[in-house]
């Protein structure tokens, strides 16, 4: 049964934002007391964040679909829907975010690192919330936008300071359990090690993580055997160590052919040339291992290598070679630049940036892009012919018409406002008429210019008593 998994694909799906509401309030001897919907709540997100106590991504492996709560419709009485609940997600520290075409999202590094994969739509507002002087009763309420919804690929790249990389049954997983408190299974056959193996190592005053790599084989580079799948947890790594078997009973092998054999896979993979190598020669303890290791140390160190002899049975060379590492380690940190806080970048938008564009396509179709307009046409309740008019004042306001009318657009030509695979599209007509119109400007309700029912029954009984008295004053009884 899989219980280590370093790559999967992840489908994530935000909360959608809820309905604004349509309402007027209704109260004894207030018959229009006005508009008072709510407004929708936001949609939940879906943030991915690091956390130490996850090491794998075994849990998305088997759920892969992932979705946060939808924020609630708005209601009567000013009251707005409550927000969508926030999914977080614990992922390894390492953990890389690709999107379907390999482009790096987040590189998911340190305890806390965040990163929002799916961002929940926003809340429509309520007629109470669109009011205005002009606007005094609006009879319709923008539709709560809808979740971002995409699928994202994790890559788990293991944080180590040390890579313990070479043959199978070369001897790391020995290594790293004699280095370091991990426990590693241990066998006399290949392809024992099926995860990466991560311990903690402490010389002197340096503290620093090992990882036993997975055995690579001629070809790993190009998907052979488990190399290809566990590459990736080198590129972190501020040394690689070359483990070499000098036991190993097959005839065709040695030392020196093992190391070159790992070294073109590396060469191979891409982007580790500037690591630095050590090599340790293991299973010295075997009489014929430390013979070969005599004979092959001369070559090794005119190679460059610093060499190693260790034995993981015996415990011999283990000092040696764990305060050799500890010093690289700390080499490679200290010539790290220093972490700065991370600056807020504010990039005013041009004078001159409408916030959209007109292109005009094949035959005579129009398309309109821009985070505004598209916006305001997913929140359209286009069954609503005031909510329509009310998009159309909008789109005015914004300079779309006028663009449209530089781009060579005539009435009836088709516009579509969104991308090409989920747009709006409708025949253009420079004044769109809406029934609200008819009555007046769009938005408004002549209604509330008219007294109250109580005010006018006052008012007319005033009349009637100015009538009698001015017919009393006027009465001559000599007449």
């Amino acid at each position: 049964m899989t219980t280590f998994v370093d790559r999967v694909e992840l489908h994530v799906a935000a909360g959608n934002g809820g309905h604004g509401c349509a309402s007027v309030h209704r109260e004894k001897f207030k018959p229009l007391g006005g508009p008072d919907g709510g407004n929708g709540g936001r949609g939940g997100d879906v943030i991915l964040v690091v956390d130490q106590s996850v090491t794998t991504l075994l849990d998305y492996h088997h759920s892969p679909h992932r979705k946060a709560t939808n924020g609630q419709p708005g209601e009567g009485g000013n009251r707005s829907g409550k927000d969508g609940q926030d999914l977080v997600l614990p992922v390894p520290d390492g953990t890389v975010v690709l999107d379907g075409q390999g482009n790096v999202l987040a590189d998911l590094v340190g305890h806390g690192t965040t990163f929002v994969a799916g961002q929940g739509g926003r809340g429509g507002l309520g007629n109470a919330a669109l009011s205005s002087a002009r606007r005094k009763a609006p009879g319709f309420a923008l539709l709560g936008e809808p979740g971002e919804s995409r699928d994202v690929v994790m890559e788990l790249k293991t944080v180590a300071d040390v890579a313990l990389v070479g043959y199978p049954s070369a001897g790391k997983s020995s290594l790293i359990s004699v280095l370091s408190a991990a426990k590693p299974k241990i066998a006399d056959y290949p392809f024992t090690t099926l995860v990466p193996n991560l311990g903690v190592v402490t010389a002197g005053s340096t503290v620093y993580t090992i990882a036993d790599v997975p055995g690579l084989i001629p070809g790993a580079s190009r998907g052979k055997g488990l190399g290809l799948e566990f590459l990736r947890h080198v590129e972190r790594c501020s040394v690689l160590v070359h483990v070499l078997d000098t036991a190993t009973l097959e005839s065709d092998r040695d030392p020196l052919s093992d190391l070159d054999v790992i070294e073109e896979e590396l060469r191979q993979y891409g982007g580790l040339d500037d690591r630095p190598r050590l090599v340790v020669l293991n299973k010295i303890d075997i009489p014929d291992g430390q013979d070969l290791a005599d004979l092959v140390r001369a070559d090794l160190e005119a190679r460059g290598y610093q060499v190693f002899e260790a034995s993981a049975v015996a415990r011999t060379g283990l000092k040696e070679l764990s305060y050799a590492l500890a010093d690289i380690v700390a080499k490679a940190r200290a010539a790290k630049p220093k972490e700065e806080a991370t600056r807020i970048v504010i990039r005013p938008k041009a004078v001159d940036d409408a916030g959209f564009s007109v292109t005009r396509e094949d035959g005579d179709l129009f398309r309109v892009r821009g985070e505004k307009p598209e916006r305001w046409v997913r929140q359209t309740d286009f069954n609503n012919d005031e909510a329509v008019g009310y998009l159309a004042d909008r789109l005015a306001r914004l300079g779309v018409e006028e663009e449209l009318m530089k781009a060579g657009a005539r009435a009836g030509d088709g516009v579509a406002i969104g991308p090409e695979e989920n747009a709006v599209v409708f025949d253009w007509e420079p004044t769109v008429m809406a029934g609200a119109e008819m009555l007046g400007r769009r938005g408004e309700d002549h209604r509330f210019d008219a007294p109250r029912p109580s005010a006018q029954r006052r008012r007319d009984r005033d009349a009637e008593r100015d009538e009698a008295q001015q017919a009393y004053d006027d009465f001559d009884p000599f007449q």
